[in-house]
């Protein structure tokens, strides 16, 4: 099933009223869908004609057909205490039940629901029926552990089954998790349980990372030795590498030892749609952690129908891959809840696309059979920047639907993706959504949109977005301004954790009435979205808004470039100045290894910024690096490289991938900066 070739759209630009968010960033290319897979699609056209009809009825047959209720809802949405919804609250349901042991009841048993593999090279095969008897158990030794509906359970994990095995047993016991990223330090775990005043920490000894051992148990006994963490009870330890760890007698306990001693039968926790799910925290490792709070039927309603509709899954025969970790959002909605309430079959890896070798990913599609695949923008710019022969040497056909997710993508990423990575045939869904909105909202549907390679294009189904100004009006065709919701949805955040004011004034205080996503955003001559980052990165150049990602998007438009980081650093004649950071692709790294050659490629890539944007848009440095600082997650670390170009001593680095990536950076200016005298 393939794309059709490309079409011309009437998205052109408006070059002329000067380089701002109002008129940047055109795309003429568009990838209608082939007939053959418009007509097999989950997603129709009619969708919309539905959801514009009468939204509340739509989002209540989303919920009715994709859900199973204990006791049925009557009520869709109460919006009376606004901004917090209550969505299907009459109703009692299990998620646990519904990701689990509906499956089974439905016959589904043998089939697979995760095919792990670990870095090291082990494998498992688990079917439904497996995982259903791992979840219960898990939920009697959680249960043993004195863990009860309401009770906070804080999950510090690698990729693995036991990882998701935790979070549905806390799901069964209505017990609400807080996943907290495995690369985080014993100061953010330590904030994170004492915020949630978490009675149970579930961890393991360690995992594999990049070849190697990686330790997470010293980072909980740091964390629960400090003040705060007195409300944990229990440790829970999973065994995975085999390291020795320090051990707390009446307080550590071996998950296996736990899990092997529990009873196989465990009635799963009825609780109502708006009973907390999970609470998810979005800070850093300083500040008040900011724990994003989600219910139960709202959003394993919309998670499971953007999981269906915008990856067309057919959990028959698909085999779904999301790269992301548990620890994010995208590993709770997309590698958890909305796969497995469908019924889906998924890959869960533990290690890094380069280990053992830069194919290792391309290994596991052809191994596996991936037919639908779920990455982030950074990592396709990563294997653009190894090259096309890597992926070349695996088979790839069985590929169909290929998604994007974490950041915008430059559309020279989005062609290599669907060239090199979809054969040239495969749709692409460039997702847009946040922990806050806790599913996609807005995204191509595959069968239906014609895709434009960088564009996020239409709110789904559904889903109430527009772009608007500084006034909170609707901009034009063809003009930016700020994303915002215009109205509920299913699976929105139902507040801050403890802390009801700051949800309203965070979220809902810039525009009443509307929910701002804290995103810029432009409208192109088609009325398609495109993302433009946080506001936080559009820079103010000489009374000009300028945004990070279209400068980015521009460099990486050329040959020579990998990929691509802008910040604006302060500057006292224009307010803020660009300035980049560029890998470059192979031998051109090289040329830009002497200042004559790094002030050639300045000048090279300046010009071509020029000529793609405008002059405003010039970056006033252009830095030349080995690598950029991301978090493991792939996001770029945008405050460290702003601190470079302000020339002040760079902040916290720990939640960094690799943290001596800043010491190559700091190594290479002095090239760069002779490059610019």
């Amino acid at each position: 099933m393939t794309d059709t070739q490309p079409t011309t759209t009437s998205g052109g630009t408006a070059a002329d009223r000067g380089p701002s968010l109002e008129n940047l960033l055109h795309e003429t290319r568009a990838f209608p869908p082939s007939p053959e897979f418009a007509a097999q699609a989950n997603a129709q056209a009619s969708l919309y004609d539905e959801a514009r009809a009468d939204r509340l009825e739509f989002w209540a047959r989303q919920a009715r057909e994709l859900v199973t209720w204990k006791t049925p809802f009557t009520q869709t949405l109460d919006w009376s205490e606004a901004p917090v919804a209550k969505w299907f609250a009459d109703g009692t349901l299990n998620a646990a039940y519904n990701a689990v042991d509906r499956h089974v009841e439905a016959g589904h048993g043998d089939r697979v629901a995760l095919y792990f593999e670990g870095e090291p090279g082990d494998t498992r095969t688990v079917t439904y029926a497996d995982l259903q008897r791992e979840v219960v158990r898990a939920a009697n030794a959680l249960a043993a552990l004195g863990v009860g509906k309401g009770d906070r359970v804080v999950i510090y994990m690698p990729m693995l089954v036991e990882s998701v095995v935790a979070m549905l047993a806390c799901a069964r016991l209505g017990a609400p998790h807080s996943v907290v990223f495995g690369g985080f330090s014993a100061d953010a775990l330590r904030s994170r349980i004492a915020d949630a005043k978490a009675t149970l920490v579930i961890t393991a000894d360690g995992g594999y990372r990049r070849g190697a051992p990686s330790a997470l148990k010293p980072a909980v006994d740091e964390a629960l030795s400090g003040a705060g963490a007195s409300s944990v009870r229990h440790v829970l330890v999973v065994r995975r590498t085999g390291q020795d760890v320090e051990w707390t007698e009446g307080r550590d306990v071996w998950w296996h030892e736990a899990v092997e001693a529990a009873d196989t039968f465990h009635e799963p926790v009825w609780v109502g749609a708006e009973h907390p799910l999970y609470i998810l925290y979005t800070s850093g490792t300083t500040g008040k952690p900011k724990g994003i709070l989600h219910t139960t039927g709202g959003y394993l309603t919309q998670t499971a129908y953007t999981h269906k509709n915008v990856f067309d899954l057919k959990p028959e025969t698909d085999v779904y891959w999301c790269t992301a970790d548990i620890g994010w959002v995208t590993g709770h909605s997309y590698v958890v809840y909305g796969p497995l309430v469908n019924g889906a079959t998924q890959v869960l890896y533990e290690g890094t696309p380069d280990t053992p070798h830069r194919g290792r990913w391309w290994e596991l599609v052809e191994k596996y059979k991936v037919s639908i695949l779920y990455t982030a923008p950074t990592a396709i710019r990563t294997c653009m920047k190894w090259g096309e022969d890597v992926p070349a040497g695996f088979d790839l056909s069985s590929l169909r639907v290929l998604g994007s997710v974490g950041e915008p993508i430059n559309p020279e990423a989005w062609m290599w993706y669907r060239r090199v990575i979809g054969g040239d045939r495969t749709p692409i869904v460039d997702t847009w959504w946040q922990t806050e909105t806790g599913a996609i909202m807005i995204s191509p549907l595959p069968g239906v949109t014609a895709a434009k390679p960088g564009s996020a294009q239409v709110p789904l189904p559904g889903v109430a977005a527009d772009v608007v100004d500084d006034e909170a009006r609707p901009v034009p065709d063809g003009g930016g301004g700020y994303l915002v919701l215009t109205e509920p949805w299913p699976s929105m955040l139902r507040g801050i954790w403890g802390d009801l004011e700051r949800f309203k004034d965070t979220y809902w205080s810039r525009f009443p009435g509307l929910y701002f996503a804290g995103d810029g955003a432009k409208k192109d001559e088609d009325g398609d979205i495109w993302l433009l980052g946080r506001v936080d990165d559009v820079m103010n150049v000489s009374g000009h808004r300028l945004s990070t990602t279209e400068i980015e998007s521009a460099l990486v438009s050329h040959d020579i470039v990998a990929e691509a980081a802008v910040v604006g650093a302060a500057d006292d004649t224009t307010g803020q100045a660009v300035v980049a950071f560029v890998i470059l692709r192979g031998e051109h790294a090289e040329r830009a290894g002497t200042p004559d050659g790094a002030h050639e490629v300045q000048q090279e890539l300046r010009n071509h910024v020029a000529k793609e944007i405008g002059p405003i848009a010039k970056p006033r440095r252009i830095l030349v690096v080995p690598e950029l600082p991301k978090t493991r997650s792939g996001k770029i670390m945008r405050r460290l490289l702003r601190d470079v170009a302000e020339n002040r001593t760079v902040g916290d680095a720990t939640t960094l991938a690799d943290s001596s990536v800043m010491e190559l950076i700091a190594a290479g200016l002095s090239t760069n900066r002779s490059a610019d005298d």
